[in-house]
């Protein structure tokens, strides 16, 4: 991560005005220059003024809405930008309402030129409310492209509330999301939440497969620019360039934010009474550190707010990941939590010194997003400062690369046999156990930072093509406990490293 320091030199006035109309209710009204450097110039131009809300005005009937008469706002597929043009990409809008009342605008970018995308309520369809009058604006918008299917297109990803988006690779469903930015997130002062106030679309070539959006980030604390390209496919990939300018000093700065959902799995399932196996967007958060160890730490629903960092220097990649991958591991025929993404972002440079920080907070519905990771910088962002980080957005069925080593399949916990411990049973597999012998079990690495571990064995699991490791437990009086597991052979480890936080609840 690169920082340099900005100084409050004099700007264009055609910059200035570029950036009072992006910023602006009223869309500029006619088409101005726009290159590479564009939006970076607004957003350097912008931390050196007094932070102004984003206009949340709306009339009543939309500023009340409930869930169900917000999706009867429809947008109309006949007005769908690029459509007829022979490019495989198109776009839509969201309309304002519901929980979504900030405004952004947009704008498209051909021939060196931005020009704004105008409201107009004829693009869409109002089921259970009256029509808008005036010029209410933009929530956000979706990206189609045929990752599948040609008619009706296929969306692949959408930009829609604060700085969240999510996207799809082919033959997925929504499920977490990333943002652009997290500030303050679990402290105790509350969350500060940057917003996108207005995105760029370039104009795709026809028959590309590529598209770049740029976006320009805003709160009270900072400014940032944003270049996206993104690439759908079997995986579908964003290229994520940013530059961040900080109005005051941040502490607490959540670099590459994931948020995810997780509300239980057998590693704590009694405490619901559902019907279905499992409920969960993500199961896991997996990390790659800067020395090549492979860390997998199962999520869990706490009963109280928990934070765990895990330090690192130029890490080599992080995600919220979803392993389950069969319909009878939920047996939702509706939510398909099978077909979920996983998320992984790959640095791309030195991201230097950090952690990676995992919040899990507490959650009794599955409609809560209560898991959040992002990478941690070791020094705070200071105030005129400019911070250049790139990354790169990876939305599939597994982080990418080669699997080397096997990978946690489940994790199951409970009272052990003789209910005086607890028990923890983890199921492992991959290439690299293929070739274990039943009477020559890998040796097992396995410790806990508080408590006692009893035993720690080491059985075929022929139902997976893997092994399952057994750990018995004795927490004595301790509310907390931090166990590592991983198979290992001739000093080399067979598996990634098992992270588990058990607590007393």
């Amino acid at each position: 991560m690169l920082r340099r320091v900005f100084l409050s030199a004099s700007a264009s006035l055609p910059l200035l005005a570029a950036a009072g109309d992006a910023m602006a209710a009223e869309p500029a009204s006619s088409a101005t220059p726009f290159d590479g450097s564009t939006v970076r110039n607004m957003a350097r131009q912008l931390a050196l003024q007094p932070y102004k809300a984003p206009d949340d005005t709306l009339p009543a009937p939309f500023k009340t809405l409930d869930f169900d008469a917000y999706q009867g706002i429809r947008f109309d597929p006949a007005k769908t930008l690029w459509r007829g043009t022979g490019r495989r990409f198109t776009a839509q809008f969201f309309h304002r309402g519901y929980i979504y009342h900030d405004r952004v605008a947009i704008f498209e970018v051909a021939d060196g030129k931005s020009e704004p995308i105008r409201y107009s309520r004829d693009m869409f369809t109002f089921e259970k409310i009256p029509p808008s009058t005036g010029d209410l604006g933009f929530a956000g918008f979706r990206i189609q492209y045929p990752l599948t299917h040609q008619d009706p297109i296929d969306e692949v990803c959408a930009f829609l509330g604060a700085s969240y988006f999510r996207a799809v690779a082919k033959g997925q469903g929504y499920g977490l999301s990333a943002r652009g930015l997290a500030i303050k997130t679990a402290d105790g002062s509350g969350e500060e939440f940057p917003v996108f106030r207005s995105f760029w679309l370039e104009r795709p070539a026809p028959g590309a497969d590529l598209i770049v959006i740029h976006a320009l980030l805003d709160s009270p604390s900072t400014t940032a620019a944003f270049r996206f390209t993104i690439r759908p496919g079997q995986d579908t990939v964003f290229d994520t360039e940013t530059a961040t300018y900080p109005r005051v000093d941040i502490a607490q700065a959540g670099l590459a934010p994931l948020t995810s959902m997780f509300l239980f799995d057998a590693n704590d399932h009694m405490r619901f009474d559902d019907w279905r196996a499992a409920v969960h967007d993500s199961n896991g958060l997996q990390m790659r550190t800067g020395h090549d160890e492979t860390l997998w730490r199962p999520l869990n629903n706490p009963r109280d707010l928990q934070i765990s960092s895990f330090q690192d220097a130029s890490p080599r990649g992080f995600g919220l990941m979803q392993r389950r991958r069969n319909f009878v591991d939920y047996h939702d025929l509706e939510s398909r939590f099978e077909k979920r993404p996983s998320l992984w972002v790959e640095p791309i440079g030195d991201w230097g010194q950090g952690v990676v920080e995992l919040v899990e907070i507490p959650s009794d519905r599955e409609i809560n997003d209560n898991m959040v990771a992002f990478w941690r910088p070791h020094d705070p962002l200071r105030a005129k400062g400019e911070y250049l980080l790139n990354y790169r957005l990876h939305w599939g069925w597994d982080s990418p690369g080669d699997v080397r080593l096997a990978q946690t399949m489940q994790t199951r916990c409970g009272l052990s046999f003789d209910q005086k411990h607890r028990q923890f049973v983890i199921d492992f597999a991959g290439d690299s156990l293929k070739t274990l012998k039943p009477d020559a079990p890998p040796i097992l690495d396995v410790t806990a930072d508080k408590g006692k571990i009893i035993s720690a064995v080491a059985q075929p699991n022929p139902d997976i093509n893997g092994w399952r490791v057994s750990i018995e437990l004795d927490p004595e009086d301790n509310k907390l406990v931090e166990l590592h597991a991983r198979m290992m052979q001739g000093g080399k480890p067979l598996s990634e490293t098992w992270i588990y936080r058990w607590t007393k609840g």
